[in-house]
């Protein structure tokens, strides 16, 4: 048998004992230290609602299971045809108790983590890269990946303090979109910063401080990566010292900051969508 006839296709179970020890892998989102989602604990990858259940699918990463109330898991028929993995059908009150509240997107997807390229590997291929120093926010960091994605963003290269790209959170409110663009750790800090030059890129650090350029002047640039700081603090010192130069977003008088989801995404459209 060739072609589509030696496709394995994924299996609907309906269950409705929320201790079915079959549904383990989304138990307890709810409950901090027993998250499977967490690094420490099982590491796993939890996308939530159609829309990212479906770009899990199609991601690397290896789906191990979905749950869902009966129209979500049709509606992902088509997806799941090639697919070798139960898909769970429960009532909503049974997905509420396994998983610890009350999903309103109705469907979940469980998925073991793929291996992360190394920064080297992902600078090598990029033009305009986000470097990230401590946004340590989930929700603000799948933001930052959802522009990424949006606006033409090679990959985002994590520095000391930020949080979990894969933790639910992020993978939620980036609409999926941390398992569509690249990103690695950049060690050590920030002397890692170093390998960007050596691959030709310039270090621009986004910072509202006096002394710094528009973002206008540095567009041009063949290879540029951005340096974003947390929400608040922004870069630290040792950060700034070690770009190459500091660019702002031009604002209103009296305005000197924005959400640093929201400021990333103005310089990625100025970076990133003139490419």
């Amino acid at each position: 048998m060739t072609g589509w006839q030696t496709r394995r296709v994924a299996h609907t179970i309906h269950l409705h004992d929320p201790a079915d020890p079959r549904l383990d892998d989304f138990r307890n989102l709810s409950t901090a230290d027993r998250r499977p989602d967490r690094p420490g604990g099982r590491g796993f990858v939890i996308a939530e609602g159609t829309v990212v259940v479906r770009r899990l699918l199609e991601s690397a990463y290896p789906v191990r299971a979905l749950l869902g109330v009966q129209r979500r898991i049709e509606e992902l028929t088509a997806e799941l045809a090639p697919v070798d993995v139960p898909a769970y059908v429960t009532p909503a009150q049974t997905m509420a108790d396994v998983v610890g509240f009350h999903l309103n997107r109705g469907v979940l997807a469980v998925a073991d983590r793929a291996p992360q390229p190394h920064a080297g590997a992902l600078i090598a291929r990029a033009r305009t890269l986000a470097v990230l120093e401590s946004v340590g926010d989930h929700e603000n960091l799948g933001s930052l990946f959802r522009n990424a994605a949006a606006l033409g963003i090679d990959g985002v290269l994590l520095g000391p303090g930020c949080a979990d790209p894969l933790y639910r959170r992020s993978v939620r409110v980036s609409m999926g979109n941390v398992l569509r663009v690249p990103f690695a750790r950049l060690e050590p800090w920030p002397d890692g910063l170093g390998l960007l030059r050596e691959h030709g890129f310039r270090v621009a650090a986004l910072t509202p401080r006096p002394g710094s350029v528009s973002l206008r002047e540095v567009r041009e640039l063949d290879k540029v990566a951005l340096l974003v700081g947390s929400e608040g603090p922004g870069l630290t010192e040792e950060a700034l010292a070690a770009a190459d130069l500091a660019v702002r977003i031009p604002m209103a008088d009296g305005v000197d900051s924005l959400n640093v989801a929201t400021a990333a995404a103005v310089a990625f459209y100025e970076l990133g969508g003139a490419r």
